[in-house]
């Protein structure tokens, strides 16, 4: 098989500030019949390892640290011996959920992470969190944006570790760059296109948060 994306989605809590919330997780899988790489290990180690099955797990990769993208991480490490990679910003929300177990490695913005002949260009994009990143795979038209960029707006920066003018700037200047035809594939929710959401930037400056 081509390289291509799967989907998968896990039910667990997003806790931060003292709040819990149930949350449904986008898990997103990219790889052929040999090799994947897993985007938010949310919640279900063993949904996620099953969907996985018997490919070698070149990484799990995290767009934040949020506990609801992170929280399966480890486990899934563990079984498939895959590192972990985040961006260093996110090291002290990583450790609110993890504080005995470190990243196995860091993203850096214009990473280039490669799976199955396709390349993911990590672009950092913080505000929902200091570390958030999206990944770019333009030989599948795709952008992973985490909790960045949703269908209808930002992601939430209502809570400590976000800021919104960080956000927009982020959106603006590394999405909205895309091409318009870009999809794009969400933390939670909905898939959109870059071109359904850029011309919302303005109504989203102007409610701000």
């Amino acid at each position: 098989m081509a390289a291509g994306i799967e989907h998968l989605v896990t039910s667990g809590t997003f806790s931060l500030d003292g709040g819990t919330w149930d949350v449904d997780n986008n898990v997103w899988i990219v790889g052929d019949d040999a090799e994947a790489l897993v985007i938010d290990a949310a919640h279900d180690a063993d949904a996620i390892a099953a969907a996985v099955g018997d490919r070698r797990l070149v990484a799990i990769v995290s767009t934040h640290a949020h506990n609801d993208h992170i929280d399966a991480a480890p486990a899934l490490a563990e079984r498939t011996g895959a590192p972990i990679l985040l961006h260093g910003d996110d090291l002290p929300l990583w450790k609110q959920t993890h504080p005995e177990r470190a990243p196995d490695g860091e993203l850096t913005d214009g990473q280039v992470l490669t799976v199955a002949g396709v390349e993911l260009t990590v672009l950092h994009t913080p505000g929902h969190a200091p570390g958030a990143v999206c990944l770019y795979a333009p030989a599948l038209g795709t952008v992973f944006t985490g909790d960045t960029l949703f269908a209808g707006g930002p992601g939430a920066t209502g809570r400590s570790f976000s800021h919104f003018p960080t956000i927009i700037d982020s959106i603006r200047d590394r999405l909205l760059a895309l091409p318009p035809e870009t999809e794009v594939r969400t933390g939670h929710g909905d898939s959109t296109t870059i071109a359904a959401e850029a011309p919302n930037l303005a109504d989203w400056i102007a409610r701000g948060h």
